[in-house]
């Protein structure tokens, strides 16, 4: 007999639905085709010990199960209970003829039990789009999968369950999550604040600036003057995630299978930092087995990289396409997969070996080859990519003991959100830009309009700091942001002037 049950395929951060067609007939073999890995070639055994345990077999006949599409790899264990499930319908041990309304996905532990998967929440999007009655998954996946609104989420804890529901029509309650409710979810307390911050008023207003217009920013200073400190308390003044960004982010999450089973949507925008070890592979994903990487597990957040010129320049140098394109294209001999990766890149770096600026009160200076050598480490390509530049210096210990608290990030978000919520609506036709660091040239041409002092000024700043097109494209969508917090619909000499200011590492000698 003839069954077909439907599974799903992870492919990039979007799922592919799967046929499993499995055939049973007098004979002897159990034969698996359709381009299985290991994991999934040796389900067998794992089915065979959880339908023994729950009293059911498998048949002792020729079995013969193809996953289709055939040209398509698939991989893990997730096909267990879908194979599962197929062989009992093949083999009449199960009568229902609704099991190909529903698509169904799961490991199997010996004892039967449900296990959970990767990629729920992508395999219930595709499931609802192809018109699925409901998807039958592990109770520790419902809540992710629970999501996508007017559509059935069945999630089960033991095999037994899903065979009494297509057998016996015992009923599966249904997940649901109120997903309006999770999105509406405010974190009004942030582990870290910027109220916790002494000082460093320059710092913050770059910080305000690079959240309001979504730019990178890198720290230089020496050790134990905050960089770090800075840079975690940048998410506590972001916006608020919309529902597109809350869907992108746990899809990306729920691929990785690092989405936590109480967490139906994320809501609070990611704050990823690897440690400088990282490979290459980790960083911007692939493998073996594709997986997105840490830029991608950053998306539409803060990606953090402390001490930057601690990582290899060729783990550096693979992020100066996804910073410009704002996605990542793994191509190998036979697949190709994008992953998004819109982040914010934040990264920190001491201004030399020493850890000190080149000057007479460091306890411990330098030589200049040392520090050009140190500084060499970093591109000019990927350095250009850089929005604000920033030094910071430590805080004196008359402030640093000072009793007065600092502004909140309550505060400062505030105006972000403002600035932000002008930028939506000057990019509402644009499509893929939101912010002013998405701009296009042509849209730099159309909002960045320079009167005659702010484009002499410029000018100016070109000639002798000597800068690339494309910082001087970075310069005018900084001045744009600085325009936008100060509420101007035109550019100006001092917001021309404050985004020149922060170009640090394009001016020679600024250790001197």
């Amino acid at each position: 007999m003839l069954k077909k049950v439907y599974g799903s395929a992870i492919h990039g951060v979007d799922a592919i639905t799967v046929t499993v067609e499995v055939n049973v007939e007098n004979g002897i073999g159990y034969h698996l085709v359709g381009l299985p890995d290991n994991a999934i070639k040796e389900s067998n055994y794992r089915i065979a010990a959880a339908l023994q345990n729950n009293h059911y077999r498998i048949p002792g006949k020729k079995i013969i199960i193809n996953m289709s599409p055939a040209a398509l790899r698939k991989e893990g264990s997730a096909y267990d209970l879908t194979l599962a499930l197929g062989i009992l319908s093949a083999s009449g041990q199960i009568k229902s003829e609704s099991i190909e309304d529903y698509l169904i996905m799961g490991e199997l532990s010996l004892d039967g039990s449900v296990l959970p998967i990767k990629g729920a929440l992508p395999i219930a999007i595709k499931a609802k789009q192809e018109g699925y009655k409901g998807f039958i998954l592990p109770i520790q996946n419902a809540r992710e999968a629970s999501i996508v609104d007017n559509f059935k989420v069945f999630g089960v804890s033991n095999i037994s369950e899903v065979i009494n529901f297509f057998d016996k029509y015992q009923q599966l309650s249904a997940t649901t999550i109120n997903t309006e409710r999770e999105l509406n979810k405010k974190l009004e307390f942030f582990e870290h604040d910027f109220s916790d911050v002494k000082g460093q008023e320059s710092i913050k207003r770059c910080m305000e600036i690079a959240a309001a217009g979504g730019h990178n920013l890198i720290l230089i200073g020496p050790p134990g003057s905050g960089k770090t400190m800075l840079a975690k308390r940048l998410p506590s003044i972001l916006p608020p995630m919309t529902v597109v960004e809350s869907l992108e982010t746990t899809k990306i999450h729920s691929v990785t299978g690092k989405l936590n089973e109480n967490v139906g949507l994320i809501t609070q925008r990611p704050f990823r930092n690897p440690h400088h070890t990282i490979s290459d592979v980790a960083l911007v994903g692939g493998g073996s087995y594709p997986q997105p990487g840490e830029i991608s597990m950053s998306h539409n957040g803060v990606l953090f990289l402390d001490e930057l010129p601690e990582f290899k320049r060729s783990v550096l140098e693979v992020m100066r396409q996804p910073l410009e394109d704002r996605e990542v294209t793994i191509s190998r001999a036979k697949y190709t997969l994008t992953y998004p990766s819109s982040f914010m890149l934040v990264a920190s770096m001491n201004p030399s070996p020493s850890g000190y600026f080149n000057n007479s009160d460091a306890p411990i200076r330098s030589s200049p080859y040392e520090m050009q050598r140190y500084l060499s480490k970093i591109s000019g390509p990927l350095l250009d990519r850089i929005d604000l530049h920033i030094e910071v210096t430590p805080v004196p210990f008359k402030r640093l003991s000072d009793k007065v608290k600092s502004e909140s990030s309550r505060s400062i978000r505030a105006r972000v959100c403002a600035a932000r919520k002008l930028q939506s609506l000057r990019y509402v036709k644009s499509g893929k830009v939101h912010y002013n660091a998405q701009m296009t040239s042509r849209q730099i041409i159309k909002y960045c309009k320079l009167n005659n002092p702010s484009l002499k000024l410029l000018e100016t700043a070109m000639s002798r700091l000597d800068l690339s097109a494309r910082a001087y494209n970075r310069i005018l969508k900084v001045s744009r942001t600085i325009a936008d917090l100060a509420c101007s619909e035109d550019i100006h000499a001092n917001h021309i002037g404050e985004a020149i200011q922060y170009r640090s590492l394009d001016r020679a000698g600024w250790l001197q």
